[in-house]
């Protein structure tokens, strides 16, 4: 066995490092923290004796040692992850935060109070630098608090009005109405929605553009056709379906208020033979929407603008940036025609 390859027991520390690489502790910490001023053979050196021995940095330690108290991390509490907006808005946040050298730790609250507030507590107890949040609506008074001791928040996709809480939405009213305007001037009359839960501030948004487009041209509501707390493409299909063939009459277009919804519709329209006889148009554009047949139209939302729009607030929260107000960004919606959305009425 070579000397200095004896298996270590217990942790390594800088001190071991040093003495395995033949330099003084102080070399050692600066190649490990990646301050300038070390000669390049010597940083060969320490980075060769730590992998030998497995040392792994404490950035915990060292954030506590340094004069700003940084942890170079950031938190993301997103509703779902596994949801295409969601981790769109993942990776966006990922990649501004990345460029400065910030890591991102990341959970889901799946829409419960409850879980949010434990991930909040979980990542501020972490002494993560920020935090960037889709807010369920039912934890306001903790991220209140947490401003307060010092950790700069951003809220996506949901308006809050909270002290120095930044907020990045898109126009979820007016990207709905104009989309719902569309069907009606294509001459439907009966409109179906599938919406997200109410208690969801861009849920109540979408479902209020729904209603100013049919009163805008004096059209009534039929909610026989209205579904709302609607969380799953399962729940959308089934919805959707009782929708078609049991209500006397049945809608000529749907417009389904978030993208999983919209899959379901999708589903209910092609299993019951009307996926080319009844208009679609979903909030939100989700993979292979323009490879199904027809394929999907879609109010379509910039999640990778949102994501770099809120980390750039952030950082610069986090930088010292002296803003004494809540900023709202508002990113613009579009409109993606791709077939179901312009189906004429019959």
């Amino acid at each position: 066995m070579i000397p200095g390859d004896e298996p270590r027991r217990g942790k390594v520390t800088m001190r071991d490092v040093a003495q395995r690489a033949g330099v003084g502790l102080a070399t050692v910490s600066r190649v490990i923290n990646g301050k300038p001023g070390v000669a390049a053979d010597l940083i060969e050196r320490v980075n060769e004796a730590a992998h030998a021995l497995g040392y792994r940095h404490d950035v915990t330690a060292s954030s506590l040692r340094r004069a700003d108290r940084r942890t170079a991390t950031i938190a993301l509490v997103l509703e779902d992850v596994a949801n295409p907006f969601s981790s769109a808005l993942h990776r966006a946040v990922e990649d501004a935060a990345r460029a400065e050298n910030i890591l991102v730790l990341t959970g889901s609250s799946d829409e419960h109070p409850e879980r949010e507030h434990e991930l909040i507590d979980n990542f501020t107890l972490r002494r993560v630098d920020g935090l960037i949040v889709v807010p369920t609506g039912g934890t306001d008074g903790q991220l209140d608090t947490v401003r307060r001791q010092g950790t700069p928040i951003v809220c996506v996709d949901r308006l809050v009005e909270l002290d120095r809480v930044d907020t990045v939405t898109v126009d979820n009213r007016e990207g709905t109405r104009a989309a719902v305007r569309r069907l009606l001037d294509l001459g439907h009359r009966r409109i179906a929605y599938l919406g997200d839960m109410r208690s969801i501030w861009t849920a109540r948004e979408r479902y209020e553009g729904y209603l100013e487009a049919h009163a805008g041209v004096g059209r009534p509501v039929d909610e026989r056709l209205v579904r709302l707390d609607i969380r799953s493409a399962d729940a959308a299909e089934h919805a959707i379906g009782e929708i078609l063939t049991t209500v006397d009459d049945p809608p000529t277009a749907v417009f389904a208020a978030q993208n999983l919804l919209t899959i379901g519709t999708f589903r209910a329209l092609e299993r019951l033979g009307l996926h080319g006889r009844v208009a679609l148009i979903g909030f939100d554009d989700f993979p292979l929407a323009d490879m199904l047949r027809p394929g999907v139209s879609v109010v379509s939302q910039d999640p990778t603008e949102i994501g770099l729009m809120a980390a750039r607030l952030l950082l610069g929260r986090i930088n010292g940036g002296d803003h004494w107000h809540a900023r709202h960004a508002v990113v613009p919606t579009g409109y993606i025609a791709r077939g179901s959305g312009e189906i004429p009425p019959p």
